[in-house]
């Protein structure tokens, strides 16, 4: 028996916990006679938000093939492109998919995360794939593709008056909220902390997530629900569970964002 590989295992998971998220909310959008409506995301309908999860899909899938001369021409047309509209290239793809049929623009759906995750078990390892930041690798690439599925799928079940039951399945969103704290600060202007912070989470099914040091004096305790949709912007700082523990971790709650983009302006207080 040939021995296991964790980083494809890893992989492995990420893909089936990304297609569970998927087959949930394509179903939701399938059944439900909302294509039109606006989700709380200002300007964006539902099919909006299903258009920039198949653009993201399809561009993530040219991003893996750069390795090659022809695959490279392919991503630098996509960066021309972004080079061109570089605060609204993203919202102009959106906007332009959801023109499609519904029924056209799902079965493109289908067959964008089909190909990615053809192309994200392609990947030699070691690969960096380049992106509109840092390059990722091919786990980096479906934890965000996990994330912003499970964030986009919010708005659309508040949009369409459904309530997704909470599963563990978000420890991928909290994982890469966790890791882009960093990138919260500098997306703002602001010095990171040179220090870890601990963060301990309760997931749905009980279960308690941890990260960093243990004896960190800043720290971020509470419901790991309401941490991936704060770092996700989909709920406001103060409507969550959330404690923070010292003024750099206080702050860090105010601005977290794991998604890439120019900093966002979330959610009101309800």
């Amino acid at each position: 028996m040939s021995p296991v590989n964790p980083v494809n295992r890893v992989l492995d998971d990420l893909l089936v916990d990304l297609a569970t998220e998927s087959h949930l909310l394509r179903t939701a959008v399938a059944t439900a006679d909302a294509w039109s409506r606006a989700t709380p995301a200002q300007g964006w309908t539902v099919a909006t938000q299903v258009a920039h999860l198949v653009w993201t899909d399809e561009v993530a899938t040219i991003a893996a093939g750069a390795g090659t001369e022809k695959g490279k021409a392919a991503w630098d047309a996509v960066v021309l492109k972004a080079i061109e509209n570089p605060t609204g290239f993203v919202d102009a793809s959106a906007h332009e998919l959801a023109a499609l049929p519904p029924a056209e623009l799902l079965g493109r759906w289908d067959l964008a995360r089909a190909g990615l995750v053809t192309a994200l078990w392609a990947q030699p390892a070691g690969t960096r794939m380049p992106w509109f930041g840092p390059p990722m690798s091919p786990t980096s690439m479906a934890t965000a593709r996990f994330m912003e599925t499970w964030a986009h799928g919010l708005d659309v079940y508040e949009t369409i008056g459904a309530v997704p039951e909470p599963t563990d399945r978000v420890r991928h969103v909290a994982h890469i909220g966790v890791r882009t704290r960093d990138f919260a600060y500098a997306n703002n202007g602001l010095e990171a902390p040179a220090e870890e912070f601990r963060v301990e989470l309760t997931g749905p099914s009980g279960a308690v997530w941890t990260w960093g040091p243990e004896d960190a004096a800043q720290r971020v305790t509470g419901e790991a629900y309401d941490f991936c949709r704060l770092v996700t912007q989909r709920i406001h700082r103060d409507d969550t569970s959330l404690k923070a523990v010292g003024d750099d971790a206080e702050r860090w709650l105010t601005i977290a964002q794991a998604f890439a983009g120019p900093a966002g302006g979330g959610r009101d207080p309800r």
